[in-house]
């Protein structure tokens, strides 16, 4: 909003200062200011409005050190990562822009379902207070299971389908063959279906570009490190590839589903699941930030992806909310985000390294919502088989998620937090890393 309001004030009036609003490093850094303003100062109003309405968390009796101190501690606390994200995003990015509409969607959306999971908790809790009966927290109480895969799966198939079939959508890539046949292309001339001639003057060097659509993403660590989806239907025969789209939708809901519900299950130690997707989206900012500028894609060998730069606000005001959200959730927590927050950040995460076209780097840097994922996994299922071979059902971690497992061997919840965030650390940069080591 103001990033149009200056432009045209620039445009019109020629007000001295109105161009700052030009400069894209300029937003990001007010989308960070702002957006940890918001979930400092605002987000204690929030937490005593949650006090005031008695909307407190229920815990259970896992027999873990300090559950019983956080009875109470008021949840739904998401709403202030929300509010943090949206509110600088809205204000400062260009809303014009493909990238930033689905994103916004994105919040909007998963923040919608994890609010009514954590209400509908919290009403069945009240209706257990009325009856004057103990309330017992358990898995039906919130939003049925299936109804939040629904969600999800809806989700992926508005990202996955926009981004396969708009035309926004596109990624530059050199035209490389015969000096003679190059030079004779011209600026505006048009190369291919729906294609148009970028010419750009580089270290000196006239070279030309197309935008294209097609379905290509990254491999780490490989010398060609694109892959087109493409590949995955082409085995079936001449023309297959019409059916590309199928495979991309089906693989973006996947990996939008999975990662979401990673983070919900990280979200369970005092500052853990924010601090983690507070170092995870500082990674994306720089991989959505290079790729988004043609001088940086092309020192790195990257693809160049028009229109994404905008994104980067977001991105900048999605980091500084985590950051905001530590000042009143790390040990001891104030308040806890809920299935609000743990949701949607984890959507967040996926549809924007889906969008950068590095989705595939997600095992790397999204490691410990891996390993919680995997964890909870591998003690289902192996609970399941050893009671069905033996009689009795066997674990192999004391407890489910990973980061129970190290509270009931005796870690203290705040020392397993920072560890957390510091493997996540070594992840990113690692990723990071991956944009030149191949």
């Amino acid at each position: 909003m103001l990033y149009q309001l200056f432009n045209w004030l620039k445009q019109t009036f020629d007000i001295p200062g109105a161009g700052l609003f030009q400069f894209l490093t300029f937003r990001i850094a007010m989308a960070i200011v702002l957006s940890l303003v918001i979930a400092t100062v605002y987000g204690k109003r929030i937490i005593l409005f949650l006090q005031k309405k008695q909307i407190g968390e229920s815990v259970r009796d896992l027999g873990l050190a300090g559950q019983e101190q956080k009875k109470g501690t008021p949840t739904m606390g998401g709403i202030i990562i929300l509010m943090s994200i949206l509110i600088p995003t809205l204000l400062f990015a260009n809303l014009d822009k493909v990238y930033v509409r689905l994103m916004i969607l994105c919040t909007v959306w998963l923040g919608i379902i994890g609010f009514l999971d954590d209400l509908f908790k919290i009403r069945a809790r009240k209706a257990a207070l009325q009856k004057g009966e103990k309330y017992k927290k358990k898995d039906s109480d919130g939003l049925a299971g299936i109804s939040k895969i629904i969600g999800q799966v809806g989700l992926g198939i508005i990202i996955g389908t926009t981004l396969y079939f708009s035309n926004a959508v596109t990624v530059e890539r050199e035209i490389i063959g015969s000096d003679r046949k190059i030079s004779v292309l011209k600026e505006g001339d048009r190369f291919a279906k729906d294609s148009t001639i970028i010419v750009r003057q580089m270290n000196g060097i006239e070279r030309k570009f197309v935008k294209v659509k097609t379905p290509i993403t990254t491999i780490p660590f490989v010398k060609n490190h694109e892959f087109n989806y493409s590949k995955l239907v082409s085995w079936m025969g001449a023309g297959a590839e019409k059916y590309t789209w199928i495979v991309y939708i089906l693989i973006v809901t996947l990996i939008i589903t999975a990662v979401s519900n990673g983070a919900n299950l990280t979200d369970g130690l005092d500052g853990l699941a924010a601090g983690v997707s507070a170092i995870i989206g500082a990674g994306l900012l720089v991989f959505i930030y290079v790729s988004s500028n043609y001088v940086f894609a092309d020192y790195l060998n990257i693809m160049y992806i028009p229109n994404l730069g905008e994104l980067t606000i977001f991105v900048g005001a999605f980091v500084g909310a985590c950051i905001g959200f530590l000042w009143y959730n790390a040990y001891p927590a104030q308040v806890f985000m809920g299935d609000t927050g743990s949701l949607a950040l984890g959507g967040i995460i996926a549809s924007l390294a889906i969008i950068v076209r590095k989705e595939w780097l997600i095992p790397i840097f999204c490691g410990v919502f891996l390993v919680e994922n995997l964890s909870v996994m591998i003690q289902v299922g192996y609970f399941k088989y050893t009671k069905k071979k033996y009689g009795e059902g066997r674990r192999v971690f004391l407890m489910s998620p990973l980061h129970h497992h190290y509270q009931k061997k005796g870690f203290h919840e705040s020392k397993i937090a920072v560890r957390f965030w510091i493997i996540t650390i070594m992840l990113v940069v690692m990723s990071v890393v991956s944009l030149k080591i191949r």
